[in-house]
């Protein structure tokens, strides 16, 4: 009698998965802010620039609900996730205490990230980030600067003290930081540099960060109808797994129509829901 073997169905790539990950590095990169790495066989499923994990902050029943928390970086042959956050809470609070060797329970990769389409050494591409939505780009950066696309980066931030990450940009492509005090970069917002530019001039834009930063490229790329503008948006989020609706947003269609941020994005292409 022959013998049925069962596939595995653990650490399939971007399958969704509760992983115990160990704590290899966590240390503040700027203000309030901190690098995590995590290392375990359920990094082998984050395959996709953009989307995130939901992370459970501490043993206890409090605080209630995991933290989402975006993609910085991937490496798959050291089983290794980077996540940068910023401390805002009782989560993130907790978060910045662990130590390397202590171990966290992870769900993810959840939601949709960024799509790469068909970009390739003949595309330009726009990467735009602000404050903490800067981190799920970069390794959006390295999937596009491996295929070849000419990417360049727009970073903003308040204040040289409150920048991170410039320096790894930088490796990538050409790398443009502006800061609301001047301390770093350009005074100013990221579109007084996307003003450099005409709209049409890429072929894709991609962004992360907070609302009216958004705001501002929707209406900068309004009429640059050949141009693919992806959007990453950053709300308070409950489950994680579309089942709260706290995270919704609507959409052109009508007033009863919207769209989960945690399943149906994060990242939404230009157009698909109202900022």
């Amino acid at each position: 009698m022959s013998e049925t073997f069962t596939q595995p169905m653990m650490n399939r790539p971007g399958v969704p998965q509760v992983s115990l990950l160990t704590v290899t590095s966590n240390s503040p990169v700027a203000r309030q802010v901190y690098r995590m790495t995590l290392k375990g066989d359920g990094v082998q499923a984050m395959v996709e620039p953009g989307q995130f994990v939901h992370i459970k902050c501490g043993s206890s029943a409090s605080p209630l609900l995991r933290r989402p928390l975006s993609i910085c970086d991937v490496d798959r042959k050291k089983r290794e996730l980077t996540i940068i956050y910023r401390v805002e809470g009782e989560g993130t609070r907790y978060l910045s205490t662990l130590q390397s060797e202590d171990m966290v329970d992870v769900l993810g990769p959840l939601g949709n990230g960024f799509p790469l389409g068909n970009r390739d050494k003949a595309d330009r591409v726009l990467i735009v980030g602000g404050g903490v939505g800067v981190p799920p780009l970069y390794y959006l950066s390295k999937c596009l600067s491996k295929r070849g696309a000419r990417v360049t980066h727009i970073l903003g931030f308040n204040s040289q003290e409150d920048s991170f990450l410039t320096d790894d940009f930088h490796q990538l492509g050409e790398t443009y930081v502006t800061t609301m005090d001047g301390s770093l970069g350009h005074k100013g917002i990221v579109t007084d540099i996307m003003a450099h530019w005409p709209p049409e001039s890429w072929q894709a834009v991609y962004a992360c960060g907070p609302l009216p930063m958004l705001k501002a490229i929707e209406q900068h790329m309004a009429g640059a109808y050949q141009t693919e503008v992806y959007l990453s948006l950053e709300r308070r989020m409950g489950c994680g797994i579309g089942a709260c609706l706290a995270c919704v947003c609507h959409t052109p269609d009508s007033a009863i129509s919207y769209k989960k941020v945690c399943t149906d994005g994060p990242v939404f292409k230009l157009g698909e829901v109202i900022l």
